[in-house]
Order: structure tokens, then sequence, then C-alpha cells
């Protein structure tokens, strides 16, 4: 079996050299996948660390995530708010059934309560609290 050379014929009679295209196309693949994890890690939000939990539940239904960083950092969604900020929020919300917290283990008990009451002033009758699944 005969190899020809890597080199394709244009229509005006000229060659092409596959190697430059194959190097093109190889490094705009590279740049993707650095791209794409990049964006999935933006997507995937706030980095904290949850504490473990045996008798956790599954939470059904949609919940209003808020999120308190290690930093004490309060984030509604994926936008940093205040406390202030976040009770307006919630206020101005027309009906939210349940919210979530996302907590890192390493946050203060006085941060998660002074959200906790946050929502139960705005109305939000059940509050959870997220955690992983433990031993």
């Amino acid at each position: 079996m005969r190899l020809g050379p890597s080199r394709y014929k244009l229509f005006s009679g000229r060659h092409l050299d596959m190697a430059p295209v194959l190097s093109c196309v190889l490094l705009f693949m590279i740049f993707l996948v650095f791209t794409w994890s990049y964006a999935l890690q933006s997507q995937a939000g706030i980095r904290i660390d949850l504490p473990k939990a045996v008798t956790s539940e599954t939470v059904k239904g949609k919940s209003s995530i808020i999120t308190v960083t290690r930093e004490k950092v309060l984030y509604f969604g994926k936008e940093a708010v205040s406390p202030s900020e976040l009770a307006q929020r919630l206020a101005a919300m027309d009906k939210i059934d349940s919210v979530l917290i996302k907590a890192d283990k390493g946050t203060s008990l006085e941060r998660v309560v002074e959200v906790w009451d946050i929502c139960r002033r705005s109305g939000i009758q059940q509050v959870n609290i997220a955690t992983t699944q433990g031993n």
C-alpha cells in the first residue's frame, strides 16, 4: 500500500500542505477544551465545602439558593449581596416556597442563623441547609 504525499490539489493547480492546517485545528481544539473547562467551573458557582450529615434528606421541588462562603460572603443565586440586600430581594420576590442555604462548613453558625432569620422574616416557611452524605 503506497501512501501519497500529505498535499491536496486545489482548483488552481496549487497544493495545500496539511501539516499547518492540522496544527491550527489542534490548537483550536486545545483552546476550546480549556475555555470549556473554565466555563464549567464558573457555572458550578461558588466553591464551598458542605458539612457532612448522616441523616440528610433530598429536598424535592425548586428552591432559591443562598450561599454562604467561608469568608462570610453571601450569594443569592450567583450574585454577591449584603444581608440587607438579601432581605430586600427576598421581600421583592412574589412567591418563594423554599430556600436552600449552602453554607461552607467553616462558616460561623452566627452567619447561617442570620441568613435563616432573614428568610423567616421574609415569610419563607421552608428553609433547608445543604449537606453532603456522611458516614
